[in-house]
């Protein structure tokens, strides 16, 4: 299959609060966003690869993917104001390509494993849809004023990451059908009637949303880099 990827950096990362959006924060010598795309220029299965950003940060995303000369990656596209119609602007710039299936991904997780990638891509050789996830272990409560109310089952319950994979004509049909307000593209996806199937993601592939998740990121980098000092400066 043909494979392109979209990157969704158009957030502005306010739960953060940080001066410059979350995806460009640099984590050691790179920021999230060329992390990602790094890791998706490493993979001979991916043909274009498109970063969607906010109009105001073309100066901070030109920045960040300085020097990648891949042809792969193609100049970014300016995102809007929900995700979904975000995502929906990078779609339609990958129509005139026409790839077989689309890989939807959070520039805030920069720590994608490769296998994540390719058990999404195999998945979708059988299915409209696939979604990266973890089975949800904990138990889970309503409370009211902080106090435990009542136990809610977690049997079937995902969380879902990404990337996202689909079947690139359904999912731009899906979204030019869609109001642009849902959470997600399994969303979009399960609203157009498409099947989605969820592939097992990795608790390394978090997203960057918090003050702590940032300090997570920075403590694994200083290991990931540790271990590439160690190997000779291999990965």
């Amino acid at each position: 299959m043909t494979v392109a990827v979209v990157i969704v950096a158009a957030g502005r990362g306010r739960r953060l609060g940080a001066e410059i959006p979350k995806q460009y924060i640099p984590l050691g010598d790179a920021c999230s966003l060329r992390r990602v795309a790094e890791t998706f220029l490493a993979l001979n299965a991916v043909r274009w690869i498109i970063p969607v950003i906010h109009p105001d940060d073309r100066p901070l995303c030109s920045d960040a993917l300085d020097g990648l000369q891949d042809t792969r990656l193609l100049p970014a596209v300016d995102g809007a104001e929900t995700r979904a119609k975000s995502v929906r602007c990078g779609l339609e710039r990958l129509a005139p390509h026409d790839p077989e299936c689309v890989l939807i991904h959070d520039a805030a997780r920069p720590f994608l494993p490769t296998s994540v990638i390719f058990d999404v891509i195999d998945a979708l050789r059988h299915s409209d849809g696939a979604c990266a996830a973890l089975p949800l272990v904990d138990a889970l409560w309503t409370s009211k004023d902080g106090a435990a109310v009542t136990p809610l089952p977690r049997d079937g319950v995902w969380r879902a990451q990404t990337p996202q994979g689909f079947s690139f004509a359904k999912i731009l049909t899906a979204h030019r059908n869609h109001d642009g307000n849902a959470a997600d593209d399994v969303a979009v996806a399960k609203e157009a009637g498409l099947d989605v199937t969820f592939v097992r993601g990795a608790e390394q592939n978090y997203k960057i949303t918090t003050s702590d998740d940032l300090a997570r990121a920075n403590r694994d980098v200083q290991v990931l880099d540790a271990k590439r000092a160690s190997s000779g400066g291999k990965n």
